[in-house]
């Protein structure tokens, strides 16, 4: 029997969790059943549960995706010389990660309603965003090092204040104005950081 390429293997898993994803999006988790994602993608049970035991397994899947792009990213603004400005990181990742993941806002709150029920998502959900934290808080000490940031606030509270914004843009997008653009994040973070009070 020929060995199937890691490649067509990465694939077919891909095209399982995207599946997945327009079914999550189209009509939320609990509705969504195995049947529905099989129909979605094509595929036979057999093909679908070789990488999938559940649905939850999916859920966890996709979530891991997203962390995974956003914790990157972050990670290469941390090591960024000379500093990027904090708008334009966040306005690239949310770009990145809507657009070449293809996931909707309204599916990304769900996950986040999701970890109340699932601890194994939960777990995935908190580690990955203790990685954004300690990317971010790695972003503002290096900021804090160059003088371009006051050092008496403590780094992480500045971290847990962007990973604030990521989350309030979101919910806005899914809830209020689905065209809502990551420049805006950009221009507000722009504006807020030009302040000069005495």
């Amino acid at each position: 029997m020929a060995r199937v390429s890691q490649e067509h293997l990465d694939a077919r898993r891909r095209q399982i969790v995207e599946g997945a994803a327009r079914c999550f999006a189209r009509d939320g988790f609990h509705a969504t059943s195995m049947q529905d994602v099989l129909k979605e993608t094509g595929l036979s049970a057999g093909a679908v549960y070789r990488y999938f035991p559940s649905k939850d397994a999916i859920i966890v899947a996709l979530a891991l995706e997203v962390l995974e792009r956003v914790g990157g990213s972050f990670s290469r603004a941390a090591a960024a010389e000379p500093p990027v400005q904090p708008g334009d990181v966040l306005a690239d990742t949310l770009e990145e990660v809507l657009q070449s993941l293809d996931v909707p806002p309204s599916l990304i709150i769900q996950v986040w309603a999701e970890t109340l029920r699932n601890p194994e998502l939960a777990a995935v959900l908190h580690r990955g965003i203790n990685t954004v934290i300690a990317s971010w808080t790695a972003i503002a000490q290096n900021y804090q090092r160059q003088g371009l940031m006051r050092d008496d606030v403590p780094a992480e509270h500045v971290a847990r204040t962007v990973a604030a914004c990521v989350q309030g843009f979101l919910i806005q997008r899914a809830l209020l104005a689905p065209d809502l653009r990551p420049d805006v994040l950009r221009d507000g973070l722009r504006g807020l950081t030009s302040l000069t009070l005495d």
